[in-house]
């Protein structure tokens, strides 16, 4: 049933996958705009974008924290699936050269997969907005999860490095992006609906480029007629690769 996205994956020379949430779902982690998606419904009365506003942190970063607890701070309770595990073994091959995700749960690299580039941040690392001072998620995380605002023992709040809305995304990994998915033969675009800008556009320069784009998402999405081979079911499809990746 995949037979076309095999034989684009043995073809191409300079294979690139751009992720988004969906791919997480299959590891029990809602996505964004899905049909459970948090964004659905506020959360305590406020929507999670204004909770996920930089304007909103600054006014009350515990509202965030306390938001977080569940989406952001229990990583640990979460494996990755079919996707992340496929992708890491065609890195590992050679069929694949790196990823940049949408996401910030740490799957990939949980999988794997080294040449991971995060486009919206990481809770992997924090900072003190007072002093500067760097933290891990590790020191982090057993905080949030006891109910306590992180701060810095000089007293600053503690702020995760993701992008918040209202915050720029890091300029020279965009044009990185950019310049990759230019050069690309194919894009693998995984479980994101493309609607988050400016790094829903960067799939164009792979079609602009002269390379393939393979989609597989469960809602249509605004690239879907730029689309090489367009799929909606990740687990079907990666759980076919996966399975054919072993016996091979």
């Amino acid at each position: 049933m995949h037979d076309e996205l095999k034989r684009f994956l043995r073809e191409s020379r300079h294979t690139i996958a751009f992720t988004g949430a969906g791919i997480s779902t299959l590891s029990g982690i809602r996505d964004f705009r899905g049909k459970n998606g948090v964004y659905l419904q506020p959360w305590h009365g406020r929507q999670v974008e204004e909770i996920l506003s930089l304007e909103c942190f600054y006014e009350d970063p515990s509202l965030f924290y306390q938001w977080a607890k569940e989406f952001i701070y229990r990583l640990d309770d979460f494996h990755p699936a079919a996707v992340h595990r496929v992708l890491a073994k065609l890195e590992a091959r050679g069929m694949l050269s790196s990823i940049y995700t949408q996401n910030i749960d740490l799957l990939h690299q949980k999988a794997g997969s080294r040449n991971v580039y995060e486009l919206h941040g990481s809770p992997a690392h924090h900072h003190c907005l007072r002093c500067r001072k760097e933290f891990s998620y590790e020191e982090i995380a057993p905080k949030v999860l006891a109910d306590e605002l992180p701060r810095c023992p000089c007293g600053g709040v503690i702020k995760p490095d993701i992008v918040f809305y209202g915050e720029n995304l890091n300029e020279l990994l965009l044009n990185q992006a950019f310049k990759e998915m230019g050069e690309a033969d194919l894009l693998l675009v995984l479980g994101s609906s493309l609607t988050v800008q400016p790094a829903a556009s960067l799939p164009l320069a792979t079609h602009y480029g002269g390379g393939k784009i393979v989609i597989v998402n469960a809602q249509p999405t605004p690239l879907d007629h730029y689309a090489a081979a367009r799929y909606d079911d990740l687990q079907e499809v990666f759980g076919d690769l996966e399975s054919r990746l072993e016996n091979q």
